[in-house]
């Protein structure tokens, strides 16, 4: 078994989760034999910039309490990034130690639909709008190399977009949830032999339609007249 972890640059900063699980790498009696912790290090956390959030200068530095080598790789680089996903993996197989990998990279979009970056963080995203995709970039090197042509590049793409066209249109199919196929151990009298659970229903949560209708609409209104709001 290997313990991988993947974390977000301002989680593995902030959280002090993380900051325990590095000391379980190595107690007497306990131990996870060495975790590999990979950082998707967006250079933001939701909106805040990482000099408004913590005091040093990588989010990584946190390893350093058990002094796990920490590798900073630029994720645009795909070779670079499964080399050092490899040595990792091999420094925690030889030595049983905490070790971690750092993406270095970016966030295209927002952090949710309710995120719009170019509100908080305008420089960085007129830089990211100008930034080729990693598929795009690295295909093109590839090309450039003679590895793969133009032709085979397009075949790989069409063939990926079909099996999730296809993935998409099967869902729409799907009719019953069968909670058995992801549940491991289901628990006894609580599904029906088909595996659904034995009751769909809910009891009632003491409010009527209208009354959620009118918070609804309250809540969503604009409480001032002629004032356009931000379509996102």
């Amino acid at each position: 078994v290997m313990s991988i972890l993947l974390h977000g640059d301002a989680a593995f900063a902030g959280q002090g989760i993380v900051y325990e699980t590095f000391h379980l790498s190595d107690l007497p009696s306990y131990t996870t034999h060495g975790t590999v912790h990979v950082v998707v290090n967006n250079q933001i956390g939701f909106t805040t910039d990482p000099r408004m959030a913590r005091s040093s200068p990588y989010p990584t530095d946190v390893a350093r309490v058990v002094n796990a080598p920490i590798f900073h790789v630029n994720a645009d680089d795909p070779e670079a990034v499964v080399y050092v996903c490899n040595v990792a993996a091999e420094w925690r197989s030889t030595f049983h130690k905490d070790v971690v990998v750092d993406l270095v990279c970016y966030r295209r979009n927002g952090h949710n639909e309710m995120d719009e970056p170019m509100f908080t963080q305008p420089l960085m995203y007129k830089q990211i709008r100008k930034q080729k995709p990693v598929l795009q970039k690295y295909a093109e090197l590839l090309i450039s190399q003679g590895v793969v042509n133009q032709l085979e590049y397009e075949e790989e793409i069409a063939k990926y977009d079909k099996i999730c066209e296809e993935a998409h249109a099967r869902s729409k199919d799907e009719k019953i949830l069968h909670i058995k196929h992801w549940l491991d151990s289901p628990w006894p009298g609580f599904f029906t032999l088909d595996g659904q659970p034995r009751s769909m229903t809910c009891p009632s949560t003491g409010l009527n339609e209208e009354d959620l209708t009118h918070i609804g609409q309250v809540a969503s209104s604009v409480p001032v007249e002629d004032f356009t709001i931000h379509g996102g």
